[in-house]
């Protein structure tokens, strides 16, 4: 299978029609029809379903486009780092996190390098940690940060040096408010907006199910909008959403207090480019710093 045929077939399932992704192409119809009718003949599935107006996908269709993807990603990564001259260091770092403050040693370390090293440039992908260990898995990304609980043991790894706390955002006239910390009976009736991964079940004590949830999410500044138009109490970790000066919003921890590790983590026997090697060896100077 041709780098070449999956670009037209993720142009054919982009523009959800042969004449549209022809166009963008700048190939003829028939030949662009062709290509996709060879590709199906040779994978022995019917990627498209094709209809009067727009191109549909299969569920074998789907399936494609995503592993087409992630190889046309790792292609185009791989010919990035080895384009970069042996004298200048340049090229991307690609790092996939979830949302942490952890994040700010990422940027300290990185503006630091950016004096030596001014044509290294960071990809950040935002992710929860099925994403980001799917694209550390699919050699995606050289770096992910991750949260516990994960199974670590399949990664080399730093362990950050603080632990992220997590709790609940509100408005600061909800009853809740007054509290110093935030037990799991004080949520009970309430209506909560929870992480999709929903990481606190065993903190709450109470199954999904019998509990009051009015959203989730996966980006917390979202729920942030929805807590302070009063849809409910959302669950997140501190300091990701800047609750200070006149902010309607205000985070109290949970009780008793649960605290989560961070790890930077990448392949065991990861190739690296040599921007990532001089990034994780500074990061690592970095974390010995901190000592």
């Amino acid at each position: 299978m041709e780098i070449r045929v999956l670009e037209y077939f993720l142009a054919v399932a982009r523009e959800q029609s042969i004449s549209g992704a022809a166009e963008a192409l700048h190939l003829s119809q028939p030949t662009l029809s062709r290509q996709l009718k060879d590709m199906e003949q040779s994978l022995g599935k019917q990627l498209f379903i094709r209809g009067n107006r727009k191109i549909a996908l299969t569920d074998e269709g789907l399936l494609l486009r995503k592993r087409a993807e992630e190889i046309i990603g790792l292609v185009r990564k791989t010919e990035t780092d080895l384009s970069g001259c042996a004298e200048t260091v340049s090229g991307y770092i690609d790092i996939g996190t979830g949302e942490t403050d952890a994040v700010r040693l990422i940027a300290r370390v990185a503006r630091d390098l950016k004096v030596r090293h001014p044509d290294i440039c960071y990809r950040i992908s935002s992710g929860d940690a099925v994403d980001v260990t799917e694209h550390l898995d699919n050699g995606l990304l050289d770096f992910g940060i991750l949260l516990d609980p994960v199974d670590i043991s399949k990664y080399d790894y730093l362990r950050f040096p603080m632990q992220d706390v997590w709790g609940v955002l509100m408005r600061k006239d909800s009853p809740l408010a007054k509290k110093e910390g935030i037990c799991p009976e004080d949520l009970w009736d309430k209506p909560l907006i929870l992480s999709r991964q929903n990481e606190l079940s065993a903190w709450l004590k109470k199954p999904s199910s019998s509990l009051h949830v009015a959203a989730t999410y996966n980006l917390i500044y979202n729920a942030s909008l929805m807590v302070d138009e009063g849809l409910g109490y959302a669950l997140t970790l501190d300091k990701l959403i800047n609750i200070t000066g006149e902010s309607s919003l205000c985070f109290r921890p949970l009780m008793p207090r649960l605290e989560v590790g961070i790890n930077l983590a990448w392949k065991k026997h990861q190739v690296f480019s040599k921007a990532s090697e001089i990034f994780l060896e500074a990061f690592r100077s970095f974390l010995s710093s901190l000592e």
